[in-house]
């Protein structure tokens, strides 16, 4: 499935069914995909979804025998197999929501609890005259929504709201500063005024006349009031669960790849995976100008577990899609991913020649590790009116103000569905994206974690070592060995260290004052030097030699420099020093572009 939308009211039924199409239509990305609808009169809920292609393997929605009850689902589950017997149905049909309704139809008041995974889904129980609109507990599988009144509207995408009620595409000012000084819009709201989302966890109640009592059917507090562990029970209770749930994430039919990279997270399913040979094929993206560290790392991890290894490079072509891949990137994103996300749009379009599902190491770092991947940042250097700069410094404070409680809270329940969702909504748009590291026995576990812990790699490195000794032998991307050998240890992950600080001081990093210095030896081109050993993309360089035809067509236009927070002059400045190599203005320049497309592609074009 690709997604769904739906309205709720006791408007006129023509009316309804006119919005509704409009809706679905906004959702219809690919002339493959396949939609259909389906009303519930007592209730007066219209709902639509619409599939990748049409098969008989995703019909939606299921219904129990007496075709009362039915459920329309979007998602992976990934729970404990189910004691009570699955339902049964004479055509094909995906068992996941079959099974899941058997669950509902067996306990209701434990069937939301107890899901495991990243889903959306609308349950209908014609028996007690109500429906449930629901999402994952961490909330990355996003519900948009919009009420008005007795009437609500919900959707995959915010697109599709905006396509039933044109008004509702307009750009609210201080969710636009949240995304440019966070890289996220923070809480439930969303860049347009009047869409927000359901919150993680959420189960809200639909009944006859439009009534919605809204909840939730998990609150982290039940996991933060967790005693910690200690170190050495820890590791041996981290290392079952992670062995414990990792098949649940894997196929046996071929239908899954590993996005491998030379990091911890990727090599820990590597190693605890335990995969038989040519089973679990595995692929690295890489770019342009030399192999990376991400690529010769992960085909020795795949050549030890003897797995297949492709290198999917950012070719030549990418350069001349640019322009087009970065305006979708926008309107997939519903503008939550900047125009970087062209190359992730790029990569994971060719992955799927390998398997429809990718299997990742995403959210490791920041559910083992806590890293914090979003932080606020100063707009001083942006070509922003005063006015606007205030939005930006109250953004701050809304972000640190967010930050207090539990730090895994944070990270599980706010980072992940306001920040990563962008760069997730850009991968699922591509193909199916599983994680172990999301799990909810994991996630529990790691608020047990032992203080002296928290942060550490070590858990991960000795559960490497313990699966698969040889694998922890080899350094990984930073240069984390779990046996260090004193001195070449310590040299190689030096040279680590300053190789990937140096690229992105020739990248998205160079200071100012180095830029000067990189002009005047422009014909040499130094940062060729650098360019390539840990990230496949290059935004800097390319603006500048690649794109500045582009950057001056979009951002330089009188609709563009008319923006009500844009300083005119200063937009025009910042354009021409970056395409001179005057400056560095490369997340500027994301942020504005993205935020013009948006313009674009929501607010502008609206009837």
């Amino acid at each position: 499935m690709q997604g769904f939308v739906g309205i709720v009211s006791q408007a006129d039924t023509a009316l309804c069914t006119a919005q509704l199409s409009r809706m679905l239509a906004a959702l219809q990305h690919s002339p493959q995909g396949h939609c259909g609808t389906t009303t519930f009169g007592s209730l007066g809920i219209y709902v639509g979804w619409t599939l990748r292609r049409s098969t008989h393997e995703s019909r939606v929605p299921v219904w129990n025998e007496a075709r009362d009850v039915c459920l329309i689902w979007d998602g992976e589950e990934f729970g404990k197999p189910d004691a009570t017997a699955p339902l049964t149905c004479n055509e094909p049909i995906d068992p996941t929501p079959l099974r899941l309704l058997g669950r509902y139809l067996h306990d209701p008041k434990g069937f939301l609890p107890s899901l495991n995974g990243i889903f959306r889904g609308l349950l209908i129980d014609l028996r007690t005259d109500q429906a449930v609109l629901f999402n994952d507990r961490y909330g990355l599988r996003r519900v948009y929504l919009h009420r008005r009144g007795p009437h609500t509207y919900f959707g995959s995408e915010a697109k599709a709201l905006i396509a039933a009620l044109p008004e509702l595409g307009e750009l609210d000012p201080d969710s636009l500063a949240d995304q440019f000084t966070c890289g996220a819009v923070l809480g439930q709201r969303t860049l347009f005024r009047g869409i927000h989302l359901l919150p993680p966890a959420a189960k809200w109640t639909i009944r006859p006349a439009g009534h919605c009592h809204e909840s939730v059917y998990f609150d982290p507090a039940s996991w933060e009031g967790q005693a910690a562990l200690a170190p050495d029970e820890f590791q041996q209770v981290f290392d079952d669960t992670f062995k414990r749930i990792l098949p649940r994430y894997l196929s046996s039919d071929g239908s899954v790849a590993m996005s491998l990279t030379g990091g911890l997270d990727g090599r820990m399913i590597m190693a605890g995976a335990q995969a038989s040979p040519g089973s679990l094929p595995c692929y690295t993206f890489s770019g342009m100008y030399r192999e990376s560290a991400d690529v010769r790392i992960a085909r020795q991890v795949a050549g030890i577990c003897q797995q297949p290894h492709r290198t999917l490079s950012v070719g030549g072509d990418f350069q001349g899609e640019f322009p087009e891949l970065a305006e979708r990137t926008v309107h997939v994103s519903d503008g939550t991913m900047d125009v970087s996300g062209a190359v992730e749009l790029y990569v994971n379009r060719m992955a799927q020649s390998i398997a429809p599902l990718r299997l990742t190491g995403n959210y490791g770092s920041e559910i083992l590790r806590r890293n914090v991947a979003f932080r606020p940042a100063t707009l001083a250097q942006w070509p922003l009116t005063a006015d606007f700069m205030r939005r930006a410094d109250e953004s701050r404070m809304r972000y640190f103000q967010q930050r207090q409680g539990h730090p895994l809270s944070f990270i599980a329940f706010k980072q992940v569905p306001w920040f990563h969702h962008a760069r997730y909504s850009i991968e699922s748009s591509q193909l199916q994206v599983r994680s172990p590291y999301l799990d909810n026995d994991l996630v529990q576990l790691m608020y047990r974690v032992p203080p002296a812990l928290a942060e550490s790699p070590l858990p991960a490195m000795r559960m490497v070592a313990a699966a698969n000794p040889e694998l922890a032998r080899i350094p990984t991307d930073r240069g984390l060995l779990y046996a260090p050998r004193p001195i070449l240890s310590s040299l190689q992950a030096a040279v680590q260290r300053f190789t990937a600080k140096a690229e992105y001081a020739c990248d998205y990093g160079m200071p100012h004052w180095l830029v000067g210095i990189d002009r005047r030896m422009s014909l040499l081109q130094p940062e060729r030097f650098w360019l390539g050993r840990h990230k496949f993309y290059h935004f800097r360089v390319w603006y500048r030699d690649r794109f500045p035809t582009f950057l001056r067509e979009v951002l330089l236009d009188p609709r563009s420099l008319s923006r009500d927070y844009l300083d005119r002059d200063g937009v025009i400045r910042l354009v021409n020093g970056h395409i001179a190599g005057q400056t560095n203005a490369t997340t500027q320049l994301h942020g504005l572009l993205t935020a013009e497309f948006t313009h674009r592609l929501f607010v502008d074009r609206r009837s």
